[in-house]
């Protein structure tokens, strides 16, 4: 019976990296493009909190936010934006510490938490009142977080996959994926980071989660985009909180309406976010979009977009 348990816990350990190397390939393909993304529209800068933040919009009507995630910046919405604007006054922007913003790292502790306080700002400098608030991975926790904070600012949440580990990490399921992830990927990637050598740390991110040898073999353009957002992963990872944790609680009296978006090839871990988020928001319904992982709007952008777009159109009913 021990050799068969063993046996399928390599299984089991087997296909989940196999399956976080399928959900994190799209993503590349994302930071390989980047530099084509957007290019067409000249950002805008301003300066919230002492910060400076690029943004674009397009469009007019009531004002709807894209928040990217990680590995994204400003131009990463190109398939969301051209669907959303005849309706909407759509605006993407890079947060704090992805391309091309030139902040300083100063902050011991930076999370979700400190761009939800960006945005914020950056809703208010543009005088926007309440908006609709697309995001992804890091940005769906920030529209949460902010939500949470400023219930006032927000007319509705599309939330694809956000990373509040906290909430699984004490499952046993949830339990084993993060500590997969803590002890493989953050943590060597942090020591990495300390020593001052960012390609090293981008190297664990890479290979940690496509496979062993992938960053060496990434063409000129390919690591001048994993690089141009490594600022981000480095402030992040630095933080003496990466991952905080979002009181349920909170969560639970938001009645705000919600689409929570989950990618049907993504890792455990947010599969398992998901769901707890489900059961706590009052008012959200779900999608899954097939053959995408966690970087679904890039992923299947023509899947995504339905998903929004639908749900997006019932807000004006008794659906909710």
């Amino acid at each position: 019976m021990p050799q068969k348990e063993h046996g399928f816990e390599l299984r089991q350990e087997r296909y989940d990296r196999r399956v976080m190397k399928l959900a994190f390939l799209p993503l590349l393909s994302l930071l390989l493009c980047a530099h084509a993304i957007g290019q067409k529209v000249q950002p805008t800068k301003i300066h919230v909190r002492g910060i400076e933040l690029h943004y674009i919009e397009q469009g007019q009507g009531e004002p709807l936010i894209l928040l990217h995630g990680g590995q994204g910046d400003y131009r990463s919405w190109e398939p969301q934006m051209k669907v959303l604007f005849p309706k909407y006054r759509v605006i993407s922007y890079s947060r704090r510490y992805n391309y091309p913003n030139n902040n300083p790292l100063t902050a011991k502790y930076h999370s979700a938490y400190t761009e939800a306080d960006d945005l914020a700002a950056f809703i208010r400098k543009l005088k926007l009142g309440p908006v609709h608030l697309v995001g992804t991975s890091i940005g769906a926790f920030t529209a949460l977080v902010l939500a949470v904070k400023h219930p006032e600012m927000v007319r509705s949440l599309v939330l694809a996959e956000p990373p509040v580990h906290q909430w699984v990490r004490d499952t046993p399921d949830g339990a084993a994926a993060y500590k997969d992830f803590m002890t493989n990927i953050l943590e060597p990637a942090r020591a990495a980071f300390k020593a001052g050598d960012d390609k090293k740390a981008m190297k664990f991110f890479v290979d940690g989660i496509i496979g062993t040898g992938r960053f060496d073999r990434l063409p000129p353009e390919g690591l001048a985009a994993v690089m141009q957002n490594s600022r981000f992963f480095k402030a992040n990872t630095l933080s003496s909180d990466p991952f905080p944790n979002l009181s349920k609680e909170r969560v639970k009296r938001l009645l705000i309406p919600t689409l929570i978006i989950t990618g049907e090839n993504t890792i455990k871990i947010h599969k398992l976010v998901n769901e707890e988020l489900a059961r706590l928001l009052p008012k959200a319904k779900q999608a899954i979009i097939p053959k995408a992982g966690h970087g679904s709007p890039r992923e299947n952008p023509e899947a995504f977009n339905e998903a929004m777009l639908k749900f997006l159109a019932r807000l004006g009913n008794d659906a909710f």
